[in-house]
């Protein structure tokens, strides 16, 4: 694939300056309705992270009879440990009731950081559109993370870890694991920005360059049991968590 300025531009302009993305915000939001709305929802679209390729109709368990459908939806295969990453995390939560313990070492700005310096090593120059790449990934994440990657069992958590109006961002709480969870969801925020074709295959390929990353640090970035709280999974549970 051409590599040209033109999209090289295009692909900074995606993920520069999203704060003031009303259109993001708006994907988020649908998002949401679409993937956390009750507890069917959130476990088919948990049991899914792990088989995620194609996409199932009423994989969400909500009703997507209002949402317009796009043509294409950008691929973002994941590796077959990281699947199984997934799904132990899933288990790990919803099914036994543990949590990750916060902050976690290291932080999602820690993974980013240290991927800008595995790539500057590899090809020793590293041009404006990867760093605008991985501070996008970063700002998606501190903004979709209360949305769409927090099991109920999770948000009380959330809510001690990065009270409303806080500074903290979550990138510097959390770590791989709800890192992971982002790459599952970006091709439903990512359909409808306005790219074209080579733009969004560059881009893709970048993304799955990342997950490589994580693949060969799999063992130092993510956790192989959860330490942290422990939360009781039963009904009552989830009705005092479920979120506002």
């Amino acid at each position: 694939m051409k590599y040209t300025e033109a999209n090289v531009e295009k692909q900074k302009k995606l993920f520069k300056n999203q704060n003031g993305d009303k259109g993001f915000k708006g994907r988020i939001a649908q998002s949401k309705a679409r993937i956390m709305t009750d507890g069917k929802g959130e476990k088919e679209d948990a049991k899914s992270y792990a088989t995620r390729g194609k996409k199932r109709k009423g994989d969400s368990g909500a009703e997507d009879k209002d949402v317009e459908e796009p043509d294409q939806v950008m691929k973002i295969p994941l590796p077959g440990t990281l699947k199984k990453q997934l799904v132990d995390d899933w288990e790990f939560v919803t099914q036994l009731g543990k949590l990750v313990k916060l902050p976690r070492n290291p932080t999602v700005d820690d993974i980013l950081k240290k991927y800008l310096e595995f790539e500057t090593k590899r090809e020793g120059v590293i041009g404006d559109s990867l760093v605008e790449i991985l501070n996008g990934l970063r700002i998606y994440f501190d903004k979709a993370l209360p949305a769409m990657l927090l099991y109920r069992q999770e948000r009380w958590q959330h809510t001690q870890a990065v009270p409303e109006n806080s500074t903290v961002a979550a990138s510097s709480i959390y770590g791989a694991e709800h890192l992971l969870r982002l790459f599952v969801k970006l091709p439903e925020l990512l359909v409808y920005t306005n790219m074209e074709e080579d733009a969004l295959l560059q881009l893709q390929q970048k993304l799955i360059d990342f997950l490589k990353f994580l693949q060969k640090n799999q063992s130092s970035f993510f956790l192989s049991s959860y330490d942290g709280p422990k939360v009781e999974v039963n009904a009552e549970t989830e009705s005092k968590e479920k979120a506002p």
